[in-house]
């Protein structure tokens, strides 16, 4: 599988020396990775609550809280060899609902106040934001894994969080939605060039085809027999 890389505002990977140390504590309790994954997500449902109910401050760190537990499940699987594909998918699938869920807490309190801009903006951070991982899934499905990009999850989360934090969601929407729309374009673009740079598949004939238009095309033995008695009856 070939990995392909863009560029990045973050890095995706946090070093062993700040991880380490946590994930051993964590492996001492007994906590699995995937119930790492489903705490994180509760805690980004409970974000989306106090978004919904307008208490934008404290959602703001609930979610950058909770959202720091996906930078400890995939080390923790790893660390005590309980990584599967499975625990890999269930962490992906919720960190789509964890976004979707304080979005949604956010469209929900923008459009009980008529706010139309700040609702719409909601709808175009959410949709940007799959857009970015259905072009990284489908990529990744023949054979091209994007993991790097201009607004990834990392960054996604960072700055909602900021904006909640500091009352500032209508800005931070626009760049959320603006920047990963263009994450999406920009995954799409170093996919193409991807596979523009892969060998073309040569083509090659199946070998039933190939057998068929080797043999000779003859005359079953009866038929050729049939026809030879018919010419000596004819005067």
């Amino acid at each position: 599988m070939s990995r392909l890389k863009s560029f990045t505002f973050l890095p995706h990977h946090v070093p062993e020396r700040i991880t380490g140390p946590i994930v051993r504590l964590l492996s001492h309790t007994g906590v699995t990775p995937n119930q790492l994954s489903i705490l994180g997500f509760l805690g980004n449902l409970g974000a989306a609550v106090l978004a919904a109910r307008g208490e934008f401050l404290q959602a703001g760190v609930l979610m950058l809280v909770f959202s720091a537990l996906d930078l400890l499940d995939g080390a923790l699987a790893r660390a005590t060899g309980r990584a599967t594909k499975f625990g890999a998918v269930l962490d992906s699938s919720l960190d789509r609902l964890s976004e979707a869920a304080v979005l949604g807490g956010l469209t929900f309190y923008f459009a009980e106040r008529h706010q139309t801009e700040e609702t719409v903006l909601c709808f175009a951070a959410l949709a940007g934001s799959l857009f970015v991982s259905y072009v990284r899934a489908q990529a990744l499905s023949h054979g091209l894994d994007l993991r790097d990009g201009w607004f990834t999850r990392a960054e996604r989360v960072i700055l909602l969080a900021a904006a909640l934090i500091i009352s500032q969601v209508r800005i931070g929407l626009w760049i959320l939605a603006v920047m990963a729309i263009a994450t999406g374009v920009q995954r799409l673009y170093v996919a193409w060039n991807g596979f523009q740079k892969e060998p073309a598949e040569p083509q090659t004939t199946p070998p039933d085809a190939a057998r068929q238009d080797k043999e000779p095309q003859t005359t079953p033995p009866d038929v050729a027999r049939q026809d030879k008695d018919n010419e000596e009856k004819q005067p």
